[in-house]
């Protein structure tokens, strides 16, 4: 028996519906968010250790905030809508107090997925400026459709890049609820458009990707000379406390901070022979003593990566 081609369509499409709805079992919710005070009104939540997945919500990155008497303000919104949701839900059980005041230290993934989530609530989100060309780029657009799919369902259709109300240039004092927010500008770093927050009465700095702890750091397309020069601006500061994009916070500033220095210096000695005499990538890499980071989290994910990222930048300088 022969069916009619339109009927064939409609059965195939139904069966392709089916399957996606009831085939597929949505992955466990099994993260958790539990806030940790760490100054007198400051409060921080770490990521995990690892690369983002749809087991792990994209939970790779920290944020943190601060509760005023004029509001909450919150550092960074997570990597997925629902980790927003859950960090709000947090924020609601310590404080009656609304967030009012979302800061984007830098326009990476993992740092603003959940900023639709703080937008809905009335947050006023700040960033620095040139996360405007990140935004309108064709690589945030085609990073949100993998994550889409490698986050699925947490990062979906429904998933928007969302633009800050305040765009900041260089430097920007927020109070609210008579506590001062000193917002600056840091980059181009490991990202161009880098945040600094320091807020002077808890002496608590959030760095940001600026700082890493407990994992070998993500450079991406950095300026790592840049980024060296940031690091020199944090210490000029002298936290009590710096709460990092990824892994704990730091009560030991000069020591914690010393850890990303060395890894950056480290890979712009190893490969700046090689880039400027325009000589193999890959012998300097084999070349490269890499004992002392090789047992960390993500040294397998990232280190590769990392140093042809560097060789090519130090060729561009």
């Amino acid at each position: 028996m022969s069916y009619p081609k339109r009927l064939v369509g409609i059965l195939l499409g139904s069966l392709i519906f089916f399957s996606l709805a009831f085939g597929q079992s949505k992955p466990a919710d099994t993260v958790r968010i539990k806030p940790i005070q760490v100054a007198p009104h400051t409060y921080f939540v770490q990521g995990l250790p690892e690369m983002g997945s749809s087991t792990n919500q994209n939970f790779i990155s920290n944020a943190g905030f601060v509760v005023t008497p004029g509001g909450v303000v919150v550092v960074d919104a997570l990597g997925s809508p629902i980790l927003a949701q859950k960090l709000i839900a947090e924020i609601k059980k310590i404080t009656p107090q609304k967030v009012v005041a979302l800061i984007v230290s830098h326009y990476h993934a993992d740092h603003v997925y959940g900023l639709q989530e703080f937008k809905k609530i009335g947050a006023t989100i700040y960033a620095q400026g040139e996360g405007r060309n990140y935004l309108s780029s064709e690589t945030a657009k085609q990073r949100l459709i993998a994550s889409r799919i490698d986050f699925a369902p947490w990062v979906n259709a429904n998933t928007k890049l969302i633009s800050a109300d305040v765009w900041i240039d260089q430097k920007l004092k927020l109070t609210i609820g008579g506590i001062d927010f000193f917002i600056s500008r840091v980059g181009p770093a490991h990202a161009p458009e880098d945040l600094m927050v320091y807020v002077p009465s808890e002496k608590v700095l959030f760095a940001g990707d600026l700082v890493f702890r407990g994992r070998i750091p993500f450079v991406g397309n950095a300026d790592s000379k840049g980024w060296l020069t940031a690091l020199d601006e944090i210490e000029k500061l002298n936290p009590s406390l710096v709460i990092p994009g990824h892994g704990g916070y730091s009560v030991k500033p000069v020591e914690d901070i010393a850890f990303t220095r060395n890894y950056l210096k480290y890979l712009r000695e190893s490969m700046s022979k090689a880039a400027i005499n325009m000589d193999s990538f890959e012998d300097a890499y084999k070349q490269a003593d890499w004992s002392e980071y090789e047992g960390m989290p993500l040294f397998r994910a990232a280190n590769r990566m990392n140093a042809y990222n560097v060789y090519l930048s130090i060729q561009a300088e």
